[in-house]
C-alpha cells in the first residue's frame, strides 16, 4: 500500500470474516501474524477491538465505532493507488463487486474474462447477497459497486442496463404444462413460496401492486432451494427468469399475465469515489448493454434497457 495501512486492512477483513484464520488465509499471513497485527494496532489506539465468541471473533463496541471510518480510509487509499496506476497504464489494483446470486452465475463470467484478458494484474472479489446486503456493502465500503435490481437501493446512484421478466415458477404437471402465461390472480390457487424480505423486493412490489394475497407457507433467501420446492409440490412461486437458467427442466417456468420485469443495474456511491478500475468496468458493461451483447446464457432471458 502507498500509505502504511496493513493493520486497518487485517482488522476490516478481520471485521468482515469474523475469523482470524480466514482473514490469514485470505491476506497471505499466518495465524499467529494475524493476532500479533491486531494486537499491536490494539496497543496504538489504546482500546480492544475484537473480543472471542464461540464462532470466532467479534467486534467490541470501540471496533464497530471506528470500522465506517477505517473502510473509508481504505477506500480513499485504494482511490488513491488507482488513480496512480491509471496514470501509469492501469497496470495493477483491486475490484470488489457485490452481486446477486444469479448475475455472478450467468453475466459476470462473460464480463470479467474480457476484463481480466484486458488488465490481467487487477484483482476482482466477489460478494453475493441480497439487496439489503448489496446495498449495506456498496454504501460502507465494502464493495466497489453493487449490479442488482434497482428497488430498494436507497441513496446509491444508479444506471439501469437490463430488464429481467418475472416468471411463474409451477410444477411440471397439469394443467400448467398447457399454460402459455400465467394470470397472476391464480397464484391463489395453491400454496405459494416467496423470497425472503431483503432479498429481492420486486416480488413483494409486485405482489402489493395487484393486491394478489397468495397463501404463503414457505420463505426462503435462497432461489434454487425455491426452485426445488416448486418442483417437490411444495406450491407455487415467482422468480425472475434470470434466476432459473440452468433449472428450467426442474419446473414449467412462464411469463406471467400481465407482465411484470425487474429492472437490473449497476448501484454506485457516487462517481469521484470509483476507482479508476471501477470506472473501466462499468464502462465495459454499460457499452456491451448498449451494443446487446449479452452473454450467450442471458441473450434469451434479458432486454437492455436503451
Amino acid at each position: 500500500m502507498i500509505m502504511e495501512l496493513t493493520r486497518y486492512e487485517v482488522f476490516a477483513d478481520a471485521a468482515k470474516t469474523g475469523n482470524f484464520t480466514k482473514t490469514a488465509d485470505r491476506m497471505g499471513y499466518t495465524q499467529p501474524g494475524v493476532s500479533r497485527t491486531l494486537r499491536l494496532l490494539e496497543r496504538e489506539l489504546g482500546f480492544p477491538l475484537f473480543c472471542r465468541s464461540k464462532n470466532g471473533v467479534e467486534l467490541t463496541s470501540s471496533g464497530q465505532e471506528i470500522l465506517p471510518y477505517v473502510r473509508r480510509l481504505l477506500a480513499e487509499n485504494k482511490l488513491l493507488e488507482q488513480h496512480i496506476a491509471d496514470i501509469k497504464g492501469l497496470s495493477e489494483g483491486h475490484l470488489t463487486i457485490a452481486a446477486f446470486a444469479s448475475v455472478s452465475r450467468v453475466l459476470l463470467p462473460h464480463y470479467l474474462a474480457a476484463f481480466q484478458e484486458k488488465y490481467p494484474r487487477i484483482t476482482i472479489e466477489l460478494m453475493e447477497g441480497g439487496t439489503d446486503d448489496i446495498v449495506r456493502w456498496v454504501a460502507g465500503n465494502v464493495a466497489d459497486f453493487g449490479i442488482l435490481s434497482h428497488r430498494q437501493i436507497g441513496a446509491l446512484h444508479w444506471m439501469s442496463l437490463w430488464n429481467d421478466p418475472l416468471m411463474a415458477i409451477l410444477p411440471r404437471e397439469a394443467p400448467y404444462l398447457s399454460m402459455q402465461t400465467f394470470p397472476v390472480e391464480r397464484m391463489t390457487d395453491a400454496p405459494f413460496i416467496l423470497s425472503a424480505d431483503g432479498t429481492d423486493y420486486d416480488i413483494h412490489h409486485m405482489l402489493e401492486t395487484t393486491r394478489i394475497r397468495p397463501d404463503i407457507r414457505l420463505t426462503s433467501k435462497d432461489d434454487h432451494a425455491i426452485v426445488a420446492m416448486v418442483a417437490n409440490h411444495l406450491g407455487l412461486s415467482i422468480l425472475p427468469k434470470l434466476v432459473i437458467l440452468g433449472v428450467e427442466r426442474l419446473v414449467h417456468a412462464i411469463p406471467l399475465a400481465p407482465e411484470f420485469h425487474r429492472d437490473l443495474g449497476i448501484a454506485y456511491k457516487e462517481k469521484a469515489s470509483l476507482t479508476p478500475a471501477a470506472r473501466r468496468f462499468i464502462d465495459q458493461i454499460a457499452k456491451s448493454s448498449v451494443a446487446r451483447d449479452l452473454p450467450p446464457a442471458a441473450a434469451a432471458s434479458l432486454t437492455p434497457c436503451l
